[in-house]
């Protein structure tokens, strides 16, 4: 593991400057102390990246539980309150991994991934523009379509066109074109380049431009534009920032009620980001989803005990760790690291980066999530894979991560369920005589209730006086909603004049009576 380290520092440098806007962004964005969302990076970095089994997943405070944060707390009386409800929640998250949970982030379709991928990036994209100008009134890490301050996405930038701060505009403009340049031309020259990610060089400017212009009006940053991280006086005041829970409140049923709501979506989240971050991985590695589920509530418990937000693992720092070359878990500790030591020695330096500089790095990792190439590739996949995927995206842009999620999961059950309809059976239709066509239809391995539709209307299609020729070889159980259609359509048989032979393994039967008795129903056992 330590021997990728010429990888996961540098990676965790860029991890960390991605970090760190997006965990003082959602405390804003939640209605919690902004040292919260720092704790809860640190902790989801040093705490959860040690004990996950993901090489290359970040962990923090999530956007997607913002909501929930914000009205948690006002409903439970006070941040205390809400800390126990943070600690219980990852006590259940642990409950969840011993009952072997994770296997249910396997269930998600692998269009529904890639389009909750491209969402974010898109997402991204679009939130960002706005910082990229200076216009900064919505928080860093607010994804909801739907703002805080009553905007939408869409409103948000058309409130910035005239609101452009030109300083801010300047150097994010300058800080796109070195990570650009450092990506495509710089990255392939030399180590160095490597070594030294080209974010870092574009913070370092930032800083620079906002110290030297500090005093023009025309074109200096103010300090609204900039990183705002806790600086606190003395021990004191910086021990002052923590809170802890308040374990009196243990009695409230509203307290369990919201550690359970955190414990099932930052579960789902969690395995979400797991699979997306999976299938972006280069070495095509597997996170084992319990150990993650398991290392996530622990991260948690430690939150919520020292008074951090809710943690999960995060597609966003995830992607920006593999984009930057990290190879091991090394790269979120030292991220959870670098955390810690900036805002104990030198937040002070850190309320000096403008935050139109960060806002180009993350449209940089947005775009590299939400290629145009991405749309292209999985349209020509065809339109299973395409319509659930497309469907995802844009419910992600237009709502939140988790109903975008489910909007595209509920298409992607659908299209299996007129896949499966489609391959109940196969036919082949064929003349014997003059007067009569022979029609072959085999039943797939299993034929469920599902299938009805498409077997009734092969059924009702048979002309008068032909020869159905049932074939059930390969067909190891039927539901009894088909036995029933078929039943039903021994009467039917009779009436048109229509021949009916069961294929099955060992023999053929002519005209049968009951299939009922043939497929021995109700027993759950093999035909044949």
């Amino acid at each position: 593991m330590l021997g990728s380290w010429k990888n996961d520092l540098p990676a965790s440098i860029v991890v960390f400057f991605v970090a760190l806007p997006l965990c003082l962004g959602i405390a804003l964005a939640s209605g919690a102390p902004l040292f919260s969302g720092l704790i809860a990076g640190i902790i989801g970095g040093v705490v959860v990246g040690a004990i996950s089994g993901s090489q290359l997943g970040v962990s923090g405070p999530a956007a997607g539980l913002a909501a929930i944060v914000l009205v948690a707390i006002t409903n439970l009386g006070s941040y205390e309150n809400f800390l126990l409800a943070v600690v219980i929640g990852g006590a259940l998250q642990i409950v969840f991994g011993a009952l072997k949970a994770g296997v249910i982030g396997y269930y998600f379709p692998s269009s529904v991934i890639k389009g909750m991928l491209t969402g974010i990036g898109i997402i991204i994209i679009l939130k960002q523009i706005p910082h990229f100008f200076g216009w900064d009134k919505d928080p860093e890490g607010d994804f909801s379509f739907v703002q805080p301050d009553g905007q939408t996405t869409f409103s948000e930038i058309q409130l910035m066109l005239d609101n452009i701060s030109p300083g801010a505009t300047l150097i994010a403009f300058i800080s796109l074109a070195i990570l650009i340049l450092w990506d495509q031309v710089l990255s392939k020259k030399g180590k160095i380049f490597t070594l030294i990610q080209g974010p870092l060089v574009a913070v370092v400017l930032g800083i620079i431009y906002f110290v030297v212009l500090r005093e023009n009006e025309a074109w200096g940053i103010s300090a609204e534009h900039l990183v705002t991280v806790p600086i606190p006086t003395d021990l004191a005041s910086f021990l002052g920032q923590f809170s802890f829970p308040n374990f009196g409140a243990v009695t409230d049923v509203n307290v369990w009620v919201t550690g359970f709501t955190i414990a099932l979506v930052a579960s789902l989240e969690t395995l979400l980001c797991v699979e997306a971050t999976d299938k972006l991985d280069p070495e095509q590695r597997v996170t084992p989803t319990n150990r993650e589920l398991f290392a996530q509530g622990t991260g948690n418990i430690f939150s919520g005990l020292i008074g951090g937000l809710p943690i999960t693992q995060v597609i966003v720092r995830s992607s920006a760790n593999i984009q930057s070359g990290g190879k091991t878990k090394v790269s979120a500790i030292v991220h959870g690291f670098l955390l810690l030591i900036s805002v104990v020695t030198i937040p002070g330096l850190l309320n000096k980066i403008p935050l139109s500089v960060l806002a180009a790095i993350l449209i940089v990792v947005g775009y590299k999530l939400a290629k145009p190439s991405t749309f292209i590739s999985i349209y020509r996949t065809g339109w299973k894979q395409f319509v659930p995927f497309i469907v995802t995206v844009v419910g992600l842009i237009f709502t939140d991560l988790l109903i975008g999620i489910c909007l595209g999961l509920l298409v992607g059950i659908f299209v299996i369920l007129y896949k499966s309809y489609q391959n109940s059976h196969f036919l082949h239709i064929k003349e014997v005589g003059s007067d009569q066509v022979k029609t072959q239809m085999a039943l797939a391995e299993e034929v469920t209730f599902l299938n009805k539709g498409a077997i009734l209307r092969e059924l009702d299609r048979l002309p008068r006086g032909s020869l159905l020729e049932l074939d059930i070889t390969k067909t190891k159980f039927v539901d009894y909603d088909v036995i029933e259609i078929l039943e039903n359509f021994i009467t039917q048989a009779k009436e048109r004049k229509i021949e009916t032979h069961l294929v099955m393994a060992d023999k053929t039967i002519e005209n049968p009576e009951s299939y009922m008795e043939i497929f021995d129903y109700p027993r759950a056992v093999p035909l044949h």
